[in-house]
């Protein structure tokens, strides 16, 4: 498996060298062009100014008493004069018609001129074209049309080596190359570097990664790195490690917790159990203990209940079925059930219900959230008390209020109501039947409707607490959720 170190390494050196070939053929041909541009430009000087003088002194070609002055140009012993004359030595004059009338020197027997370029001669244009030569550098022609009374009378050809751009490209490429290799060299040993800076923060965030494990989550990670990139990075990472320490120790108390609530019954079974058979006892007595037992039973199998639909929202949340639900009849369904044990207590069990939206939800567990808060609501609600359910809209979803009038929560208890296993009161809340369990639940099945509860109470006042369900669509469009 390749490092992310050494990618990081090969991609910096794919880049720079991408970066030298493109700037290498860039100057290589921008220097091509200056050169041929020269050359191409000297070339036109010595035609045009050999062109002219044989125009302005109106020789007759051929003439042997005219053809020296063709090999000595005008003026003064110049350096112009000499290049001149030293081009001259190569000059050819040919007719239209492609004889020759007149040949310097140096001149060397050359391919004719191409058709296509031939003819532009003849109409009077400057045209250039490259030769190639057997066993040495190109040579670069020009053929200027040599005007008498408006009418080509010769084309003028002069020619010049191109060993002078041939070399200084060369030079160009060698500079190039070296260029290049020392380039990539520095490029490699740098980029060494870039890659070591780059991941210091991924090597401090394997470290403290390695350190971890479920006792020692209090770890965090510290970088000193400038990149804000990295810095989100490290945040990020940080806070996954507070929800896991808060996954851990939520776990931690509930194990805790559970062990505790399960030891209780079971420890107040052995112990009536161990106490009874100390001695002989009448049938009365074992049924006394048997009745107690009993109870304890019953709150076990309550609480193992409450637990394994705990266990099931602890991880992955269970599958829901998700349907529109009239939510007045099912709580008027449950008002039914419940109002024996209502009627039990002296408790006035009663619906206030407004038109409202159907909700989307799972009514199993719909069914399951408003037990719990009713089965709450009654147990501490005193005699002669009131038990009001408060069907509503609230925004875009609907609103369930199960109102009570009993005694109250205190505004301290109200933030830890709805974690595992807390009471306000544990001694009375035992005895009252409940396992601490039952709004725990309600906030699990509200949040995975995609709802909320919240709870408002003032101690000698009642409580009220309140679950925010979705609204369904009436009509929802194919292919979209029936979510408002």
């Amino acid at each position: 498996m390749s490092s992310f170190r050494s990618r990081i390494r090969l991609s910096a050196l794919l880049v720079i060298g991408a970066l030298l070939v493109a700037f290498s053929v860039l100057l290589y041909s921008g220097l091509s062009v200056i050169l041929h541009r020269y050359l191409d430009a000297r070339l036109l000087a010595f035609g045009v100014n050999w062109a002219e003088f044989i125009e302005e002194t109106n020789e007759a070609l051929p003439g042997s008493a005219h053809q020296p002055s063709l090999s000595e140009p005008r003026g003064t012993d110049s350096e112009e004069n000499r290049e001149l004359r030293e081009v001259a030595r190569s000059l050819l004059i040919l007719s239209p018609d492609g004889a020759v009338v007149w040949k310097g020197a140096a001149a060397q027997t050359r391919p004719s001129l191409p058709g296509d370029l031939w003819m532009k001669a003849l109409r009077g244009e400057i045209v250039y074209d490259t030769i190639k030569v057997a066993n040495a550098p190109p040579v670069r022609r020009i053929s200027v049309p040599v005007l008498r009374n408006g009418t080509v009378r010769y084309i003028l050809q002069a020619e010049t080596s191109m060993r002078f751009v041939q070399h200084t490209l060369r030079q160009l490429l060698a500079l190039l190359v070296v260029i290049a290799v020392l380039t990539l060299a520095l490029a490699w040993v740098g980029s060494r570097w870039l890659a070591d800076e780059a991941l210091v923060p991924v090597e401090t965030l394997s470290a403290t990664a390695e350190q971890i494990s479920g006792s020692s989550l209090k770890t965090r990670v510290s970088l000193n790195a400038p990149y804000a990139e990295f810095q989100r990075l490290a945040h990020a990472f940080n806070a996954m490690l507070e929800r896991l320490q808060h996954i851990f120790e939520a776990q931690r108390r509930f194990i805790a917790d559970a062990a505790h609530e399960l030891k209780t019954p079971l420890t107040v079974i052995m112990g009536s159990l161990e106490v009874t058979l100390k001695k002989a006892r009448s049938a009365e007595e074992y049924r006394e203990v048997l009745i107690g037992n009993l109870g304890q039973v019953e709150r076990l199998i309550a609480l193992t209940r409450s637990l394994l639909t705990m266990a099931r929202f602890a991880g992955d949340r269970p599958p829901l079925q998700f349907t529109p639900l009239a939510i007045e009849p099912l709580v008027k369904d449950l008002i039914g059930e419940l109002a024996v044990l209502a009627e039990s207590r002296h408790i006035v069990l009663e619906v206030d219900a407004r038109p409202v939206p159907r909700v989307l939800g799972d009514e199993g567990w719909i069914r399951h959230l408003l037990i719990n808060l009713l089965d709450n609501a009654l147990r501490y609600t005193p005699r002669g008390g009131t038990v009001t359910v408060c069907i509503e809209t609230a925004g875009e979803g609907v609103g369930l209020a199960v109102k009570d009038t009993g005694p109250g929560i205190a505004s301290e208890h109200l933030p830890h109501l709805f974690e595992r296993f807390y009471r306000v009161e544990s001694a009375r809340d035992r005895e009252s039947g409940g396992v601490g369990l039952g709004l725990a639940i309600v906030k699990e099945i509200a949040e995975a409707h995609g709802g909320m509860v919240r709870v408002e109470s003032e101690v000698g006042k009642g409580s009220v607490f309140t679950v925010t369900l979705p609204a369904a669509r009436l009509d929802p469009q194919p292919g979209q959720s029936a979510l408002q």
